[in-house]
């Protein structure tokens, strides 16, 4: 009797701490699959590249050649900052946005920097970097996580239980990881 008690209470804590955790686990499943993949893209970030054409600009300080471009490429909005890299380059840095320009060739592109929407947001918490109450908030998750691990071995019974194919299956996932990280 003490025992049925205990896997009912175990159970109601299984089911309705799990359903509370749904929204996160998704928002954390869906971010840990795009950062796992951050050395194919960014997965916080879409960069297009515009490529520009405008004439030959000659020699002049670095001020005037500023001006010259924004006139010339009609730009109203003033550059946050400027870069000369090399005689042949001029960068210029706006919000979001840098234009690369070779003024002795009259080319150069537009590096334009977007969010990516949902996703940086599912990052930047999963990622932690709102810091401050989400850290508490977040570990409170992962201790909700941990729960739920140890009380899912637990739910069933018998052959279907830890018992049966349940204790092979929970090694399965103990000696991966420990293969992967020994070789």
């Amino acid at each position: 009797m003490k025992n049925l008690k205990w896997r009912k209470w175990n159970n109601i804590l299984h089911r309705d701490l799990g359903y509370l955790a749904v929204g996160l686990t998704i928002i954390y499943s869906i971010s840990g699959i795009a950062v796992n993949h951050v050395e194919d893209w960014n997965p916080n970030y879409k960069i297009r590249h515009i490529p520009v054409k405008t004439t030959f600009f000659d020699e002049a300080p670095v001020q005037v050649l500023v001006s010259k471009v924004l006139t010339k490429i009609n730009i109203a909005e003033k550059p946050e900052s400027y870069f000369r890299p090399s005689p042949q380059e001029l960068h210029l840095f706006f919000k979001n946005k840098t234009l690369k320009l070779n003024i002795a060739q009259g080319t150069g592109e537009w590096e334009i920097v977007e969010k990516r929407p949902i996703l940086y947001e599912f990052n930047y918490l999963h990622l932690n970097h709102a810091k401050k109450w989400w850290t508490y908030f977040a570990d409170l998750y992962a201790l909700i996580l941990l729960f739920l691990a140890i009380s899912g071995l637990f739910v069933l019974k018998g052959k279907n239980g830890l018992a049966g194919r349940g204790k092979w299956l929970t090694a399965i996932g103990i000696i991966l990881p420990v293969i992967f990280l020994s070789v």
